[in-house]
């Protein structure tokens, strides 16, 4: 019987940081996860090399729900964005290294295809609203159906989710850019740029936009009544998901849909939010909530109460988490779209992509497993830097949720 001989984790900075598993059979068989948490990847190496490597050793591969069972609950200590990440890794390397095995691609293993393609929205932006518009066009050209749209407000300089260069990363490479916020500035500007861009380009794509937990359920409310005829398809993470009743207020005021859960590692993160109807898309990810195995379950639970899925999926999340997202959003039947950032080209240097875009849709590897590979030696070029994302503060000095 093919036993767990080798665990490995890789830490490296290819345009930006990502930490990678390796799980190594006593058959040669390997399988990778992704175990990176941005702007604290280093504790999740060391939950992974310090607790979790150990453990594996000699353990059997093909027990994937046992493992993911003897990770969480056999710590005594569960939940938490670490803990969740680290087993989210191992979870996916072990699905790697079933579909390699049984010669699948990992969606077949999953109960095969729901749909043809996975629906994707990128990322576009502007430093003002002629150039965001701009951006919008050009993924339109690019065949995207629908897209992202985020302005920098006039005259603040902490405006979230601008791209500065080809790629949007938020991370700085050193301690964290002090940014200053103005919540008025951004309830009175970002109605109106979504407004330009449905005047410009129609309805005839989906719009969404990210609030990135910046407003008070009451400013959430008053912003989501105030974009309705715009027809977003979501808002973004209105206000900060601590206080999940606060999202009953924000229902009674707009039917602007909610998207939440980028953030929230676990299917009791997010079980009032959607027993209770309180969102309409869950925004959680097979790197920070588990592992496909625990992925699935907070799916289904979301499908009982018609609630679709709409998973995170910035550049922080390697080529292997975006492989693994796109075999689980194939096959569950409550599929709502999948955010689709792209990687940078040094990414790209140390991992094999395991999707194609076109058509507006990415697509699975059909090779077995998640179809990724790792690059250790071209890794190697791209030591760690320590990276931290923004931190806001208001106009009079005070922290800000960023």
């Amino acid at each position: 019987m093919s036993k767990i001989e080798r665990a490995e984790v890789f830490v490296a900075s290819p345009g930006r940081t990502f930490v990678t598993l390796r799980i190594t059979t006593s058959d040669g068989v390997t399988g990778h996860g992704d175990a990176t948490l941005n702007g604290r990847e280093l504790a999740v190496a060391s939950y992974l090399r310090d607790h979790l490597v150990p453990l594996l050793i000699g353990k059997d591969p093909a027990r994937i729900e046992d493992m993911w069972q003897y990770l969480y609950r056999g710590a005594y200590w569960r939940r938490g964005p670490v803990t969740m990440t680290a087993i989210s890794a191992v979870d996916t390397a072990l699905w790697d290294i079933k579909g390699k095995v049984a010669g699948l691609p990992v969606y077949q293993l999953l109960g095969g295809r729901s749909r043809d393609g996975v629906t994707v929205y990128s990322h576009a932006s502007g430093t003002d609203v002629p150039s965001l518009l701009d951006d919008v066009e050009r993924f339109l050209d690019l065949g995207y159906k629908a897209v992202r749209a985020q302005a920098a407000v006039p005259d603040v300089g902490g405006s979230y989710g601008v791209r500065k260069g080809k790629v949007y990363e938020p991370a700085a490479t050193s301690l964290p850019d002090e940014q200053p916020w103005d919540t008025e500035a951004y309830l009175r500007f970002a109605p109106t740029y979504l407004e330009a861009v449905r005047e410009r380009f129609g309805f005839g794509f989906h719009l969404l936009h990210d609030v990135h937990h910046r407003l008070t359920p009451i400013e959430a409310a008053r912003f989501g009544k105030s974009v309705e005829d715009s027809a977003l398809f979501w808002m973004e993470d209105p206000t900060p998901a601590e206080n999940q009743e606060a999202f009953r207020l924000i229902r009674q005021h707009t039917t602007t849909p909610i998207a939440v859960g980028e953030v929230l590692n676990s299917i009791w993160d997010v079980q009032h939010l959607i027993t209770e109807q309180l969102i309409d898309y869950v925004r959680t990810t097979v790197v920070h909530a588990g592992g496909i195995t625990h992925l699935r379950r907070i799916f289904d639970l979301a499908a009982l109460y018609q609630v679709r899925t709409g998973s995170h999926g910035a550049t922080d999340l390697s080529p292997v988490s975006l492989a693994a997202a796109v075999h689980v959003d194939i096959t569950v039947p409550n599929f709502g779209i999948q955010e689709y950032m792209g990687h940078a080209d040094e990414t790209m240097e140390v991992f094999r992509n395991g999707v194609t875009f076109a058509d507006g849709m990415l697509h699975p590897s059909e090779e077995p497993g998640l179809g990724v590979a790792y690059d250790e030696k071209a890794a190697e070029r791209f030591p760690y830097r320590a990276r931290y994302l923004p931190v806001a503060r208001r106009l009079d000095g005070s922290v800000h949720d960023w």
